[in-house]
C-alpha cells in the first residue's frame, strides 16, 4: 500500500517505538517515521524520517507491507526489512537501497561516534538517547556540530559491497547503553519471536463470529501493539488508547479495555482497571489522562469506574475479595470526590464542570452554560454506590454496606426529581436548575439503573429514543439526533457513533430487558467495524471511521460485543 494510505501503526507490545505516517502539517505523509511516544500526543514523537536511496543517492519513493511482526518497505530499487527484536530495539535489513535516516534535532542534539563502532544520537526534546548499532555492512553520519548541537544529523546505512545486504539496529535508552541480548539473534529468528508473541496474544483474544476474524485479527493486533511496559508514572503494562496519535490513557477508556481483558488476560485487566487509583489524589480524583511523564489534571472523567467492576465481576471469579479489599477504598474515595467537590449548590446532585469531565467532550448538553447536571453522572453514581455496598458486605463492613445503599436510594429519588419529565431525562445548569435543551444520546444513558426504573419510565425512554428522536441509523445510534441544528456528521460527541456510548447503551437496554434491540444494535456496531476498522469514532449515517484509525476502545467494544454474538447467551436467546 502506499504509505500515506497506512492506518495502523508498526510496533509491538511493550514497545514506546512505532514506525508509521504522520499526516500533519511540516511533515511528508508518503514518508514514513521512527517515532517514540512517551510524554504523550502534543508533539509527533519523530525521531528519525526514513528515506531510501539508489546507488546514485537518489531517494526512491516507496510503498509498504506489514504483518504484526515484519514490515517490508518496497522501492524500485530495493527492499527495506523492519522488525522489532525486542521492546526497545528495531532492526532493519536493506537489499539494493541504502537507507538513510534524518534526524529531528532541535537544541542540544548531537550525534557521537562511539569507540565500539556504533553510533549514539543525543535527543534532547524526547529525553532519550538513541544508539544506532552496525550488525552487517557499514554507517556512516554527517552531522556537523556548531556551537552546542549538530546542525542537521544524517546517516547513511549501505553494504560494504555492491549488491550485498546490510543490517542495523537501532535501540533506545535513558542514560546508559546495555547491550541489548536480541540483538545476538539472526533478523529471521526476531521476526519469528515476534510472531510467537503476537499468537499468544491472539490466542487470548475473545472469539468472534467466523465472518469478523479478519477484524478480530486486527483488534487483536491493535490491542496487543498498543500495550506499553510499566514506566515512570505508569506502575502497570498500560494499553495506550493508541499508538498512533491518541498516546494517552484516558480516565474512562482503560474501563473498556479492562472489561476486553477479564475472560483470558485476568492480571492484565486488573492491571488496567487499577492503573489510574494508582494514580489517584489525596482528595480522591482520578486524572483526566496520564502517560509515562505527565498525568493531566484539568479535567477528569466519568464515574463509570463502579459499573465496570461490576460488569467483570459478573463474568470472572478471579476477582477475588483480596482484590475488591485492594479497590475499595479507591473506588469509595472517587465516588466521595463527586459529593464533596462537584456539588456546588449542594443539591445532592454532583456535576460536571466542563464537557470532557463527562467523557462527552463537546455534547450538546453543555451549550448553555456550566456546571451542567446530568442524569448519567447520577446513574454511574448509583451504581457505584451499589457496587461498593456489595464489596463491603463481601468485607464485612456492614456499616459502610449500610451507608452506601441508603446513599444510593436517596441519591435515586432526588435523581428522578430532578431530571424526570413527562418526555423523559433531562439535563440542566447546577444552581438554577433551567432546562439545558439537547438532543444528546447522553440522556438515554440511564438504561444503566435498569429495574431501578420503573416499566412507565421504560417505555417513555423507549418511545423517546427510538419514535421520537431520530437516533438510530443502520449502523447504530448516533450521539445526537440526526433530525438536531446541531448534528455534524464529523462532530465529535454531535453525531458520530462511539465505542463507549454504544456499549452503555446496548448494555443499558439489557438491563431494561431490551435484549433484541441491544442485540440488534451489537451487530450494526461490529458490522461496521469490521467494514471500516477500529477508528476513535463513525459518521453515523455512513459508518465510515473518523479520527484515529487504530484505537483500542474500539477494538476492545468490538470484541466484547462480538464474542457475546457467539453464544447469544448474554441476550438470554438461548
Amino acid at each position: 500500500m502506499k504509505v500515506k494510505e497506512m492506518r495502523l501503526p508498526f510496533s509491538r507490545r511493550g514497545s514506546y517505538l512505532v514506525i508509521s505516517p504522520i499526516h500533519k502539517r511540516g511533515h511528508d505523509s508518503n514518508a514514513l517515521y521512527i517515532r517514540m511516544i512517551r510524554g504523550g500526543d502534543e508533539k509527533t514523537g519523530a525521531v528519525f524520517k526514513i528515506n531510501l536511496l539508489d546507488e546514485s543517492d537518489k531517494h526512491q519513493n516507496y510503498e509498504v507491507e506489514m504483518t504484526p511482526h515484519l514490515m517490508r518497505i518496497s522501492a524500485k530499487a530495493g527492499i527495506l526489512e523492519v522488525c522489532f527484536s525486542s521492546e526497545r530495539t528495531i532492526r532493519m535489513r536493506g537489499y539494493g537501497v541504502r537507507l538513510e535516516l534524518t534526524a529531528f534535532t532541535g537544541s542540544y542534539d548531537y550525534a557521537l561516534a562511539c569507540p565500539d563502532g556504533t553510533l549514539e544520537i543525543n535527543n534532547f526534546a524526547e529525553k532519550r538517547r538513541f544508539r544506532l548499532i552496525p550488525i552487517e555492512g557499514k554507517i556512516e553520519v554527517d552531522a556537523p556540530f556548531e556551537e552546542e548541537k549538530s546542525k542537521f544529523i544524517r546517516i547513511l546505512c549501505s553494504p560494504d559491497h555492491l549488491n550485498k545486504a546490510y543490517e542495523v539496529a537501532l535501540t533506545d535508552y535513558k542514560i546508559n547503553y546495555e547491550k541489548d541480548l536480541s540483538i545476538e539473534t539472526s533478523f529471521q529468528s526476531s521476526v519469528k519471536s515476534a510472531a510467537e508473541d503476537f499468537e499468544i496474544w491472539k490466542k487470548n483474544t475473545l472469539k468472534v463470529p467466523e465472518h469478523y476474524e479478519s477484524a478480530r485479527e486486527a483488534a487483536a493486533y491493535i490491542t496487543w501493539s498498543s500495550i506499553v511496559n510499566a514506566e515512570g508514572l505508569l506502575t502497570r503494562p498500560a494499553m495506550y488508547m493508541s499508538k498512533n496519535w491518541m498516546t494517552n490513557i484516558w480516565s474512562w477508556d482503560h474501563c473498556f479495555n479492562a472489561m476486553a481483558l477479564i475472560k483470558n488476560q485476568p492480571q492484565l485487566a486488573w492491571d488496567q482497571y487499577c492503573l489510574f487509583f494508582d494514580l489517584q489524589d489525596e482528595s480522591g480524583a482520578l486524572p483526566d489522562f496520564s502517560n509515562d511523564q505527565y498525568s493531566f489534571w484539568n479535567c477528569c472523567k466519568p464515574p463509570i469506574h463502579g459499573w465496570t467492576l461490576k460488569w467483570m465481576m459478573d463474568r470472572s471469579d478471579w476477582i477475588s475479595e483480596d482484590r475488591l479489599a485492594e479497590v475499595y477504598q479507591p473506588l469509595a474515595k472517587w465516588t466521595d470526590w463527586w459529593f464533596r467537590y462537584r456539588d456546588h449548590d449542594q443539591d445532592g446532585i454532583p456535576q460536571y464542570n466542563h464537557g470532557n469531565d463527562s467523557g462527552w467532550d463537546n455534547s450538546t448538553v453543555f451549550c448553555e452554560g456550566k456546571p451542567i447536571e446530568t442524569p448519567d453522572l447520577s446513574a454511574f453514581l448509583i451504581i457505584q454506590m451499589d457496587v461498593l455496598e456489595s464489596i463491603a458486605n463481601k468485607l464485612g463492613k456492614n456499616e459502610d454496606a449500610f451507608r452506601w445503599k441508603k446513599k444510593a436510594n436517596e441519591m435515586f429519588t432526588k435523581m428522578m426529581e430532578h431530571f424526570w419529565t413527562d418526555g423523559g431525562f433531562r439535563a440542566c445548569l447546577s444552581n438554577s436548575h433551567k432546562q439545558v435543551m439537547s438532543e444528546s444520546l447522553i440522556l438515554f444513558i440511564p438504561f444503566i439503573l435498569g429495574n431501578r426504573l420503573t416499566d412507565e419510565h421504560k417505555t417513555i425512554l423507549l418511545d423517546s429514543l427510538i419514535t421520537k428522536h431520530q437516533f438510530e441509523t443502520e449502523h447504530g445510534f448516533a450521539t445526537e439526533c440526526i433530525n438536531s441544528p446541531f448534528y455534524r456528521p464529523d462532530g465529535y460527541w454531535r453525531g458520530p457513533i462511539w465505542a463507549p456510548s454504544t456499549m452503555l447503551l446496548t448494555e443499558g437496554l439489557k438491563a431494561i430487558g431490551e435484549y433484541e434491540l441491544s442485540r440488534k444494535t451489537a451487530i450494526k456496531f461490529c458490522e461496521m467495524a469490521a467494514q471500516s476498522g477500529m477508528a476513535e469514532n463513525f459518521n453515523a449515517l455512513t459508518g465510515t471511521g473518523l479520527r484515529d484509525p487504530a484505537f483500542t476502545w474500539t477494538s476492545s467494544v468490538f470484541l466484547i460485543l462480538a464474542n457475546e454474538l457467539v453464544d447469544g447467551t448474554r441476550w438470554k436467546l438461548i
